[in-house]
């Protein structure tokens, strides 16, 4: 029987057996005693590998951004951030419901803010205005098609908002991908960054888990707020086990997702009626639009899923395939000639 290969997103990845054995073999405690070895263990990790003083182990990736949101500001403040950024549209209004800060969008070119957009975006000191407190990026940003911000642009805006005295946080979720397409290393991302949220349960494959790293005194802080958001763990050691897990064998292999996305995306570009946005692919992530000319997307979504291939999206007229650890080249290549075989209408004679 033909299996289903799940395009929907990098999270949808199940724990390879050496991974589960890793997490079967996990010696635990009891983390907000501070006491689960596996969770320092990661913590000290995940801290040293991006150059930073501590980290703190969370359930998830909005969490970790919210958790960060919450420390940086306080009620009253707002941040500045890209229009279609993961923080402003897909955490569920967390920014405004449990920091009480606004959020000032700058629409950019697939999720890579210009320093030209963010000159004028400062509020005047004023008793009638917010204060401006925050500056958050992404990287990888996920609706920007996997797009890399770019790090001499990361460098420039850091710069500016040190300057102005405004933190400056990473939703680094699919950082990984950033670091393995570049071979810049995470350290060298960081070092232009407040505070940097990384995700294990996307690319890597964990099951769960992301990790907020800054500042040690910042993440002392933050830890209360993980623990008044819900997020405080016991012993979580057998979910850090999968993250180092992760780490030890997952990173590099993200090459590979990118090379299986490129795939997708030439079948894509094949297809009259499909159009790639953005046109080009930097990392695991294929965006594009169905143009009326092949009916509504619900219906590619249909016709593809009844050939053994899921593709996220649906609602609208944009769909996203995902590359990801349980994606091999073989995959990616019978899900790239499903869509040119099922897509493609036959040339008139």
């Amino acid at each position: 029987m033909t299996h289903m290969i799940d395009l929907r997103s990098d999270t949808v990845t199940k724990p390879t057996p050496g991974m589960i054995a890793a997490m079967a073999a996990a010696e635990v405690g009891d983390d907000v005693y501070g006491e689960d070895p596996t969770v320092n263990r990661l913590e000290v990790r995940v801290a040293e590998l991006l150059g930073k003083e501590a980290a703190l182990f969370v359930p998830s990736g909005s969490m970790s951004n919210q958790i960060a949101v919450k420390t940086h500001t306080q009620p009253g403040d707002e941040l500045i951030c890209e229009e279609f950024c993961h923080i402003y549209n897909w955490e569920a209004g967390g920014p405004a419901f449990l920091s009480g800060v606004t959020c000032r969008t700058v629409r950019a070119e697939y999720g890579v803010i210009e320093l030209t957009q963010l000159r004028d975006k400062i509020r005047p000191i004023n008793d009638h205005m917010v204060r401006t407190r925050l500056v958050c990026l992404e990287n990888t940003h996920n609706r920007g098609g996997g797009r890399i911000f770019p790090i001499e642009k990361v460098r420039e805006i850091s710069g500016w908002a040190r300057q102005n005295k405004l933190a400056i946080h990473l939703d680094g979720a699919r950082l990984w991908n950033a670091i393995v397409a570049t071979g810049v290393a995470a350290a060298e991302w960081a070092r232009h960054l407040d505070t940097i949220s990384v995700c294990f349960s996307k690319g890597l494959g964990a099951p769960i888990g992301s990790a907020l790293v800054g500042p040690a005194e910042f993440i002392t802080r933050a830890r209360r707020y993980r623990k008044i958001f819900g997020g405080a763990m016991r012993q979580a050691g057998v979910i850090a086990a999968a993250a180092i897990y992760a780490l030890d064998h997952h990173v590099e292999r993200l090459a590979e997702d990118h090379r299986n996305a490129k795939l997708i995306a030439e079948a894509v570009a094949d297809v009259p009626g499909l159009r790639l946005d953005p046109p080009d692919v930097h990392t695991n992530l294929v965006w594009f639009e169905v143009e009326p000319e092949l009916g509504p997307a619900k219906d590619v979504v249909a016709k593809l899923k009844a050939r053994s291939i899921l593709i996220g999206g649906g609602d609208g007229r944009v769909l996203r395939a995902c590359t990801h650890l349980d994606v091999s080249a073989a995959d990616a290549e019978r899900a790239a000639d499903t869509i040119r075989k099922t897509l493609r209408r036959p040339v008139a004679v």
